[in-house]
């Protein structure tokens, strides 16, 4: 791998400059200085992607395509350069120059193409694609907007455009000769000439789909993958007739209408404009990649009838499922195959991974939406969902319970889950028990069908930059620890950390380590917010998408509870704690926004009375993102993983929480019973029902208001909430709906064991050499939650492609 020193980074930073922006350095802007930075190892990365395209080429090796609505990037700059082996280089030119690396580093924005979890694993996977030198390429939008800059008015989220493109844009390369036409609307005539389907389409609009690809380096290879975002533009010029006349509007009404398509991520789909737009991105994507990897393939082999054995697709949720019919379209409009060809082909390329089993994620569509929208799409769903139908009456001896479970299309909807099940050569779960509740449960009749295609990869993130890059000193206590920096590319390794367990010299650079972690975030937070946190008292903190299963609410719940206990006993004594939540609630999600607000609520309440001071603080981090979260991992001691159990997939931030040292609250759900697995009882604070419990709790009739009823200090809390706080602003619509909407999520019935693991979890901290032992211990086992391992899973299991050793 090719190194740079300082004096060539320098050179190449300055030549940039003076190319680009006709500065020198002392008239550089610090912006104009990263624009440079950025280029520089663009341009450095490029040679290695021209060199590991040719490699592919030679080998014709089988190239996997990771097909996702999202891909929460986070920044580029300190990452790449860390891959690219020129990091501390990079610092040091940047500082001859006159300017402070951790400076240029916190200009670039966030690329926040995603809303959560699933955005953040897709971008931890392309990295462990790219380290283990497997041939790969990511799709998704090139969103201008993304996720929304949230931003706390009164206490309440309103949510703000965030134009990352701008300064971002310098990662991004537009393929102008590999643009794609994607077709929407218009009517399909298919007749037949000599036992071939030929497809008319008419009347139809075209979109025109520019790849902008973002290159990815691996860690400590030449080898280097694709992100390929595509936008969308008008393919009409500008109707002149219409500007010529002064009615500007229509002139370019064509080109607007075209263009929303890339504008935001998530459109609100509560009305019918959202859906069809969110439909349009999905097909938009989708058409737009599946054409350019036939065109590729095609230039290279002359045919598509070995396209199974080169490429594998992998559909990520629901949204990209379009891709299956779509593929169809090509082979059999296009190419002139038989309908059993191309299917065999599709069946042969496509897999599927199911990321949650809400039903909000299994998608269903009206038909008629398709229907308009996708004409010649729905022509192929409704043959698909057809030949598939007749199958399941067979295999069920027509049971209709079985087939109306596992139709594609019924009572007028598209289902798109049970699409992927059909079509896709591998269907998984990304957590043991995730997995297991997909072959039991969602997909139960399928997985009776055809178990072999129901298989488990629990999901990783990227160890590199979740502790490695954001946590340097507890990167060089591994090393020291593990004997080198072997860990980096086998994160087993960090196993042998264990051996230091009831060493006090490793244990006391672990606690100085956090301790210094902590007032580092904490000098973070009073820069921009002015909040001044107890960096004496426990880290206890809940990051993550704002959703009612993965029971914030349940958190203050019990925040409430001890803020009464101060309140009603001057004698109380308790671990003094920080609880800090950040958290993003989708824009239409009213019950999420109300508990932003409770929240916020709560902590001006609470931070304001004396009788708190240097027990209880309440934070609420505004805008969670990528940046903050990497500063706040390191900083974090115990971690909220409180989801009801069955409802969380896997969960990925509870595994930033363990490689950093931080001890897990939580229930046996998602990924949490495999840490549990690893670390055993004695080093998690577990907690609440299990997922058979919940199901069994359920079928004999929950009734969440006998726990109000039963438990005084449950009832204290629950009026407390409902009455507000000092804003005057009352919440019994919240309790309400707990008490007498059902408590779906059952935070209730959970509430006085959630309250007895935060009583153990408050006891530990006080034993600062258990703590410690328990921390060192996390750290150790947390290498199976590696990306690198999950990534080796697939290609192991699923895409059968071989990886770096």
């Amino acid at each position: 791998m090719a190194q740079y020193t300082k004096s060539q980074l320098t050179e190449l930073i300055i030549g940039k400059l003076r190319r680009n922006f006709g500065r020198e350095v002392e008239h550089a802007t610090p912006t104009q200085i990263f624009k440079c930075c950025a280029l520089v190892l663009r341009d450095i990365m490029n040679i290695h992607r021209v060199d590991t395209a040719e490699r592919v080429r030679e080998k014709q090796a089988r190239q996997v395509h990771y097909l996702s609505l999202e891909f929460l990037m986070g920044r580029s700059l300190m990452k790449n350069a860390y891959n690219l082996g020129v990091l501390d280089a990079l610092t040091q030119a940047l500082d001859e120059m006159g300017f402070a690396a951790a400076d240029i580093f916190e200009l670039e924005p966030d690329a926040g193409l995603g809303n959560g979890g699933l955005g953040r694993l897709a971008a931890c996977y392309l990295d462990s694609m790219t380290t283990l030198e497997i041939p790969a390429t990511g799709y998704s939008i090139c969103y201008e907007l993304g996720i929304f800059r949230q931003k706390i008015i009164d206490g309440q989220q309103v949510e703000l455009p965030d134009n990352w493109l701008e300064p971002g844009e310098a990662w991004l390369i537009t393929k102008m000769d590999e643009v794609q036409t994607v077709r929407f609307g218009g009517k399909v005539d298919v007749h037949w000439e000599r036992g071939r389907a030929q497809v008319e389409h008419t009347d139809y609009t075209s979109v025109m789909a520019v790849p902008r690809d973002m290159v990815i380096a691996g860690y400590g290879t030449d080898h280097t993958n694709t992100l390929r975002l595509w936008d969308a533009r008008c393919a009409l010029p500008v109707d002149m007739k219409y500007y010529s006349s002064g009615e500007y509007l229509k002139a370019v009404e064509q080109k607007a209408m075209a263009e929303v398509i890339a504008k935001v991520l998530y459109p609100a789909d509560d009305h019918y404009e959202g859906k069809s737009l969110r439909l349009k991105q999905q097909y938009f994507f989708v058409s737009a990649t599946v054409q350019s990897i036939c065109r590729a393939h095609k230039a290279q082999y002359g045919t598509l009838r070995n396209f199974h054995e080169k490429h594998v697709i992998q559909i990520n949720d629901t949204h990209p499922t379009l891709v299956i019919p779509e593929l169809m379209r090509i082979l059999l409009d296009e190419e002139g195959y038989s309908w059993e060809d191309a299917w065999d082909i599709v069946s042969h390329t496509v897999c599927y991974t199911n990321h949650t089993v809400l039903a909000e994620a299994l998608e269903k569509w009206p038909q008629e939406l398709i229907q308009t929208l996708l004409p010649r799409i729905w022509m192929l769903i409704v043959e698909i969902a057809n030949r598939y139908q007749a199958y399941l009456e067979q295999a069920f001896h027509g049971d209709q319970a079985k087939v109306e479970n596992m139709a594609i299309i019924w009572d007028g909807q598209v289902r798109m889950a049970n699409l992927c099940v059909c079509a896709c050569q591998a269907v998984n779960g990304v957590s043991a028990l995730h997995s297991d509740i997909l072959r039991k449960d969602v997909f139960r009749n399928a997985c009776s069908l055809k178990p072999q295609v129901f298989k488990n990869v629990t999901n990783g993130i990227d160890h590199r930059r979740w502790l490695s890059e954001i946590n340097p000193r507890l990167d060089g206590l591994i090393r020291q620890c593990a004997g080198g920096d072997d860990y980096l590319l086998h994160p087993d390794a960090m196993r042998a950390l264990e051996h230091y367990r009831d060493d006090r010299a490793v244990l006391a650079e672990l606690e100085d380590i956090k301790r210094e972690n902590k007032r580092r975030f904490a000098g973070y937070v009073a820069r921009e917010t002015g909040i001044l946190l107890n960096t004496d008292a426990m880290f206890d903190v809940q990051v993550k998408r704002l959703h009612e299963y993965k029971r914030q609410l349940l958190n203050v719940l019990h925040i409430v509870h001890l803020y009464q206990q101060i309140k009603s006993d001057r004698s109380f004594e308790m671990t003094p704690r920080v609880f800090l939540f950040g958290a993003k609630s989708a824009p239409g999600y009213t019950v999420a926004k109300e508990i932003i607000h409770l929240i916020n609520s709560l902590a001006a309440t609470v931070n304001a009375d004396p009788a708190c001071k240097d027990k209880l603080q309440v934070v609420f981090l505004e805008n969670y993102r990528v940046s903050l979260a990497e500063k706040l991992m390191p900083a974090s001691e115990l971690s909220e993983q409180i989801s009801t159990a069955g409802k969380e997939a896997s969960g990925t931030g509870n595994m930033k929480f363990m490689m950093n040292g931080a001890l897990t609250i939580g229930t046996l759900d998602g990924a949490n019973v495999e840490m549990h697995q690893q670390v055993g009882d004695e080093n998690i604070f577990l907690f609440g029902l299990t997922a058979d419990e919940v199901i069994e709790k359920k079928r004999q009739g929950y009734q969440a208001y006998e726990y109000y009823n039963n438990d005084p200090a449950l009832r204290a809390v629950l009026d407390q909430i409902a009455k507000g706080f000092d804003d005057g602003v009352a919440y019994d619509s919240i309790t309400n709906r707990l008490l007498f909407g059902g408590d779906e999520y059952m935070l209730l019935a959970d509430f006085e064991s959630y309250r007895q693991a935060q009583e153990r979890a408050a006891k530990t901290y006080l034993d600062r050499t258990r703590w410690n032992q328990m921390a060192l211990t996390n750290i150790a086992r947390s290498g199976l939650f590696a990306a690198d391992r999950s990534i080796r899973d697939y290609a192991r299991d699923i895409w059968h492609v071989p990886t770096r050793e």
